[in-house]
């Protein structure tokens, strides 16, 4: 582990500001490195500074929008040179079409014309601003300030210990907030990090083989691509990959055992959180704990539970730490943006404390289903959906019915390479055997080309759409049988 600096010096509260010591101690130590080129602290620290003094003599705005085309390096390079400069950096998804990104760009612009200097920095000085999706389809632009991030480091590494900050592999997207942590982490604590432009399941698992990054940064779907990849190639476990914090998604409990066979001296962390939250609570994975509980709050994290229907029933979650975001850059008409209730704050998720304190998550509140006048929590079927060893991944929808209100309609992608074959009697009785009946899906439709959200998750409001043009062509389809079906992509599960 890197030298540790005093935490009790101010500047620590300033995202940027380690590196110039890092710079001074160990300047030849690698800060950042795709595996093909690579910065020293000190290359990263005069490249920034100087950077940083082009931007305040181009008189740049308060808000710069990073250049995404360039490589990874280049820009967490360019993010810390704006920061360094008294100014936010805005990450753009490189994915966003022509239109979309000009749109985001013109909301930039309004923002305060003003920036601030250095002098004037201060830990709540605004630093970043990254984008989520919205129920509208528009991107959120969620702002933070230093020390919302400086504070998540630190009760990182508290919580995690030593490996925590050491080497990282952070292979993602910086536009992705999970990886863009991970990458400022790195620099943050000393330790350095390793990028990837793209992420490649084989090019990860040779990195960790190194032993330069013990610490692993990942969401779900990359661990199951590097599981099924050492399977298929009879990959040695690496033993040199000490710590495993997974985000993003809900971690396939059921797989657990696999991932620890494939780095058998890892400790695996799951964490849950959201980008205007950072961290809430953690746990250590574990294949028996029921997949409701997320585990107990970090250290500096108080949790409410409101409004809930009946007594040990969901409620919405709120909470109140240092981490919290800023606000939104114009989301006033979305229904998924947050609720800020004074110093607390939820992003609308609904759930619980059991009697050990551990916080069980139901869903999100929008997402719920009411059938047969009793709420369902479609993240709790999917995970039931994703534990049988045929379906990759469900997306679980609720389908207007007379006579139930909703109707519960699974759609799902089969598992690559899964020996039986499945059909919908069988899911039927799998769900049936671990919910409650009504929570069983009614119908069940197979999407192969399964649509992901920037981030990496299930893009569950493409499938709605997906599904309701499905259904609506199909019932022309049967009204006029010359009727073209436009949605061919789903099939239904026979």
């Amino acid at each position: 582990m890197a030298e540790r600096f005093d935490k009790s010096d101010p500047l620590t509260d300033l995202v940027h500001a380690p590196l110039a010591h890092w710079a001074s101690v160990r300047g030849d130590a690698v800060a950042i490195s795709d595996n093909r080129n690579s910065l020293t602290f000190t290359e990263l620290n005069a490249a920034v500074q100087q950077r940083a003094a082009a931007l305040t003599q181009a008189q740049a705005p308060a808000t710069v929008l990073v250049d995404d085309s360039a490589t990874s390096i280049h820009q967490v390079l360019e993010f810390l040179a704006i920061i360094s400069s008294g100014r936010c950096a805005a990450m753009a998804d490189p994915d966003w079409p022509a239109a979309l990104r000009e749109t985001m760009r013109e909301q930039i612009n309004q923002l305060p014309s003003v920036p601030s200097t250095r002098a004037e920095l201060q830990p709540t000085s605004p630093f970043y601003i990254g984008f989520t999706s919205g129920s509208t389809g528009m991107p959120k632009g969620f702002r933070r300030h230093h020390r919302s991030w400086t504070e998540s480091f630190r009760v990182c590494v508290e919580t995690f210990g030593a490996d925590a900050a050491r080497g990282i592999l952070s292979p993602g997207r910086s536009s992705h907030s999970l990886f863009l942590f991970g990458m400022l982490l790195g620099i943050w604590t000393g330790a350095g990090v390793v990028v990837q432009e793209q992420f490649s399941a084989s090019r990860t698992l040779d990195t960790l083989r190194q032993g330069h990054t013990p610490c692993l940064i990942a969401v779900p779907s990359q661990l199951i691509l590097m599981i099924e990849l050492a399977a298929r190639h009879g990959i040695a476990p690496i033993e040199a990959t000490r710590l495993i914090m997974i985000s993003g998604a809900r971690w396939a409990r059921h797989r657990t055992a696999e991932l620890q066979a494939l780095f058998p001296k890892a400790r695996i962390i799951e964490f849950y959180g959201a980008s205007e939250t950072s961290f809430i609570a953690w746990m250590d994975a574990d294949m028996t704990t029921p997949p409701q509980v997320v585990g107990r709050p970090f250290g500096n994290v108080e949790i409410d539970i409101r409004d809930a229907s009946a007594a040990g029933g969901p409620g919405l979650i709120f909470v109140r730490s240092p981490m919290l975001f800023m606000d939104y850059m114009g989301a006033e008409a979305d229904a998924t943006a947050a609720i800020r209730d004074g110093d607390w704050l939820s992003v609308r998720d609904m759930g619980h404390l059991d009697a050990q304190g551990r916080l069980c998550l139901a869903g999100r509140q929008n997402r719920m289903i009411t059938t047969q006048g009793k709420n369902l929590f479609p993240e709790e079927l999917e995970s039931v959906l994703c534990a049988h060893p045929g379906i990759a991944k469900a997306s679980v929808q609720g389908v207007a019915d007379a006579l139930r209100g909703m109707r519960v309609v699974a759609v799902v992608q089969l598992a690559s390479g899964y020996a039986g074959e499945l059909h919908a009697a069988e899911l039927s009785v799998w769900c049936r055997e671990k919910l409650e009946a009504y929570k069983a899906p009614k119908r069940c439709f197979v999407c192969d080309d399964w649509p992901l959200t920037a981030s990496g998750k299930t893009d569950h409001a493409t499938l709605a759409l997906l599904l309701q043009n499905h259904l609506r062509d199909k019932e022309n389809k049967h009204t006029n049988p010359d009727t073209p079906c436009h949605t061919p992509r789903l099939s239904p599960l026979l």
